[in-house]
């Protein structure tokens, strides 16, 4: 398993830091209080850190105790600033203390997390300063540290006063401006404190960095929005250069952050591409490096990037870059592939890191490499993909269950404007289907709700003439019709495969329909004719599922959540642990996953025009549609139902991914319910909220500009729509995501169950091709869909991306148990935990059920990527709080 070695690697410094903060700040009131005792006119407290080199991927010799000594004396001040008395000579703000320092080095903890540092500090404080609402921290240093709690134990009148900090502190020269932290205190901005008022809204506008021009370094902690204008790279020719996504009517996306990079020499309207490394600036305290686990996915990704493919085109040119059967392929997971000679592996290994090589890339001795682990979906049955059930099953638990509609019309239409397209009604009879509707006619079948449809046909059509004649890759635009058996599994009944009339779009389509055949040489045309449906939903999947509707929808609200919403408002408290990362792996994707002559354009069948198709079906995203229960009824697949949970019942009662995600859902909105009525008892409240209306005007009008005028959008002036708007939200970031990210290897890691791109068209009679599908079926399959070096390319990439990390946070989890001291809020987000408890038995329990056919399928693997709690690895399990890879 890619993680498989990291601990070893790391030893202690990789901790989990869910229980890493809670751990530390837990025990401190009981064993510091009595170390540190308090004496009259001085404040004793706490601070937990962490320095550099523990966090430092790169530094496995980092300790705990490292240099730790170094951070004693005067390097490191604290200033604690009044939340209830202001400074007349300072403009009425809290008044700031003397500094203090860290005095001693705390070791005999026993809740000492991994990494971390505790130390005493004392504050010179005069009773007469009233009571401290926030903290300056000053770093003397030459290096950063990550600042991870501040707490000041029984201060007279007030008890514990705690500072949850987790943020990076660079040298002050860094800095134009004091770093300040807040106490875990929640604040609406009319209730804040006078004397902190003016901290409150200094610290957001450091955060919009109002003024800011120049390039922006690793130190800052700017958050701003740009087009996604950097993809391309123009100044390596016309065939690297990509579309400005983003702030036009053609191509309209969601706003990125803001790098400050300058522009191309060719096209001052593309932002200039770092030439090497993956160092692309996001906002300091949204880059990775809490540990060492979540740094090594992203220097697995660099390492897979920058050294794999070379070695790779070297080794497979001696196999003609082919598989010839099922078999061959399985080859990746038993043995690997054979090292031709040893230099080359010489070569790998100067490359990366051997620690790197010999995890992910597992060499054997010089012999073999690239032993990649078994998927879900062959563990018990290799074959049992093939079948019919399998194909239509993982529509509703795959790994893409967002698509299938119900059938409304038949045969089914087109919403392409016929003066450009021609007539693109489809070519399914009732006599290609009748004789699969058991015994039912087609009307009775519609009626009956029985029909449903997985459509990539409309989305799919503008592009297939540019995808055929403009890239390697053959595509087809796909409708497949499926039957609802009265087990409630479906089964297809055809597939129809479409492309444009010869003599031009506006003649409209021809098109193949196919039915289910399961031997001799019918049987293989329709194995490959249910290949193409793959290949469309595949890439569906990956640029619109989960990269558009989660990663990109999602950034702007991590934007202007930073930029207008307090750390201390309770808005930004309830949505900051689902933003964690987010950033970060988008900018990640931007250099080099979804950037032009990247991994995605490498393996999915749109290429060059990936991200464009993506930006064209942007224009479709509607906010309020991305909640569960709006979407279901949306595809048809359920009905409104004031007597059922959720006010609406599924038509597909078996339908894993719907079942469990209205479970979440539920308990998703029960929470946001619980947690606003508390800040928010009338509607005044929110109208009022100046910071809360800022954020939602920012969100509409810039981080999703082009959308701006959309009459959908919530008006936020009720707690309704605040509560509906932040469930959606935490929807999205947390369990949509994980339903279309962490099953990407269990399903997709077999890339014949789920190819992404096909080479070839469907072999027509008397073709060279057509023989070998009669003669040689799986290495026909083979050829019409991926090769040697892009299944080997998309299998690495998932395999990354489909692993949980050891620090992941979990839904219904949080990184430190004091992120707020409002005990009614700690007690709503423990119900919120039992629930989601609840959630997970019955999960397990529906598994085992055998009259939910859908739950395990023929190839017996266990729906359970809405499982809300998981482990580390690719374990196809666990919902973390937020878009982190």
């Amino acid at each position: 398993m890619i993680l498989g070695g990291v601990s070893k690697a790391a030893g202690s410094v990789v901790g989990g830091i869910g229980s890493t903060v809670g751990s530390v700040v837990g025990g401190i009131g009981d064993t510091v209080g009595s170390i540190i005792g308090g004496a009259q006119g001085n404040v004793k407290g706490t601070v937990v850190l962490m320095k550099k080199n523990v966090l430092d991927f790169t530094d496995f010799g980092a300790t705990l105790l490292d240099d730790v000594h170094e951070l004693l004396g005067q390097g490191v001040s604290l200033q604690l600033v009044s939340a209830t008395v202001g400074d007349p000579n300072n403009g009425n703000r809290g008044i700031v203390g003397e500094p203090a320092y860290l005095e001693s080095y705390i070791t005999s903890l026993p809740s000492i997390a991994a990494g971390e540092s505790t130390f005493t500090v004392t504050f010179d404080w005069n009773e007469n300063h009233g009571i401290p609402g926030a903290v300056i921290v000053k770093n003397q240093h030459s290096a950063q540290f990550f600042l991870k709690t501040v707490t000041l134990e029984n201060f007279l009148g007030k008890g514990r006063i705690h500072f949850v900090c987790d943020s990076w502190v660079y040298p002050v020269d860094k800095y134009k401006y004091n770093r300040i932290f807040f106490a875990n205190n929640t604040y609406l901005p009319g209730d804040t404190p006078s004397p902190l008022r003016p901290y409150r809204e200094d610290e957001l506008r450091h955060l919009r960095g109002e003024g800011e021009t120049e390039t922006l370094q690793e130190w800052d902690r700017v958050y701003n929005y740009a087009y996604y204008n950097d993809l391309g790279n123009p100044d390596a020719g016309p065939e690297m250069a990509r579309p400005v996504l983003g702030g036009s009517a053609e191509y309209p996306y969601p706003r990125r952050g803001r790098t400050n990079r300058p522009p191309t020499k060719t096209d001052p309207n593309s932002e200039s591409r770092l030439i090497l490394g993956l160092d692309i600036y996001v906002p300091r305290d949204e880059r990775f490096g809490h540990v060492k686990m979540s740094d090594f996915l992203i220097y697995s990704i660099k390492a897979l990037i920058q050294s794999l493919k070379p070695i790779l085109d070297a080794i497979l040119a001696q196999t003609r870059n082919e598989f010839d059967s099922f078999e061959e392929v399985f080859r990746l997971y038993e043995g690997g592939l054979p090292v031709p000679n040893v230099p080359l592996l010489d070569e790998l290994r100067e490359r990366i890191p051997f620690e790197m090589v010999k995890e992910m890339l597992r060499t054997e001795g010089n012999q073999r490499l690239l032993k990649f682990p078994l998927p879900h979906v062959n563990r018990v049955d290799k074959y049992a993909w093939q079948s019919d059930e399998e194909f239509a099953r993982e529509m509703l638990a795959g790994v893409n269950p967002l698509m299938i509609s119900r059938l409304q019309v038949f045969p089914p239409t087109s919403k392409l404007d016929p003066n450009k397209y021609g007539n693109q009604t489809s070519s399914i009879t009732a006599a290609h289907i009748q004789k699969n509707l058991d015994g039912l006619t087609v009307d009775q079948a519609l009626e009956s709700n029985r029909l449903f449809i997985l459509d990539h046909h409309d989305t799919l059509m503008p592009y297939i003439n540019r995808i055929n004649s403009n890239t390697s890759n053959k595509a087809y635009a796909t409708r497949t019709l499926l039957f609802l058996k009265e087990d409630q599994t479906l089964k297809p009944v055809a597939i129809e495969l479409s492309l444009p009339h010869p003599d031009g779009e506006q003649h409209g389509i021809i098109s193949r329909v196919f039915t289910p055949a399961d031997k001799g040489l019918e049987g293989s045309i329709w194995q490959l004719a249910k290949a193409y449906v793959c290949v469309n939903d595949s890439a569906y999947h990956e640029l619109i599922s989960h990269w558009l509707n989660t990663h990109a929808i999602m950034e702007p609200f991590v934007l202007a959540t930073n930029r207008h919403l307090s750390v201390v408002h309770p808005i930004y408290k309830l949505l900051s642990p689902h933003y964690r990362d987010t950033m970060n792996i988008n900018a990640l994707a931007r250099q080099a996953l979804i950037n032009a002559g990247g991994i995605i354009e490498s393996i999915v069948f749109p290429g060059k025009y990936a991200m464009e198709m993506s930006a064209v079906i942007y224009k479709s995203w509607n906010f309020t549609e991305q909640a569960l229960p709006a979407d279901l009824l949306k595809r048809g697949v359920a009905v409104e139902d004031p007597t059922s949970p959720n006010k609406i019942r599924l038509l597909i009662r078996d339908y894993p991914y719907a079942v469990d995600g209205l479970a979440v859902w539920s308990a998703i909105e029960a929470w946001v319910n619980e947690y606003c009525s508390i800040y928010y008892p009338s509607d005044t409240v929110v109208r009022t909220d100046a910071e809360l209306q800022a954020w939602w005007k920012e969100i509409r009008e810039v981080g999703h500009g082009d959308k701006k005028d959309e009459p959908w959008w919530p008006k936020m002036q009720t707690v309704g729509e605040l509560i509906s708007t932040c469930t959606t939200i935490i929807w999205v970031a947390s369990a949509l995501h994980t339903a279309v990210n962490f099953g990407q290897y269990p399903y997709f890691g077999y890339i014949p169950n789920r190819p992404m791109l096909s080479r070839r068209f469907m072999p027509e009679p008397g073709s060279a091709e057509y023989e070998m599908l009669k003669t040689e079926p799986e290495k026909a399959f083979m050829r019409c869909t991926m090769s040697q070096v892009q299944t080997i390319m998309g299998v690495g990439i998932l395999e990354i991306l489909s692993s949980h990390a050891s620090d992941e946070v979990y839904l219904g989890q949080r990184d430190t148990p004091e992120w707020t001291k409002d005990q009614k809020t700690l007690e709503a987000f423990h119900r919120f935990g039992e629930r989601l408890k609840k959630i997970e038995a019955k999960i397990l329990a529906m598994n085992e059920d055998p009259s939910l056919k859908n739950r395990k399928g023929p190839v017996m693997m266990p729906y359970t990527l809405l499982f809300p709690t998981g482990e580390k690895g690719i374990t196809a399990k666990g919902i973390p709080n937020s878009i982190s890879i």
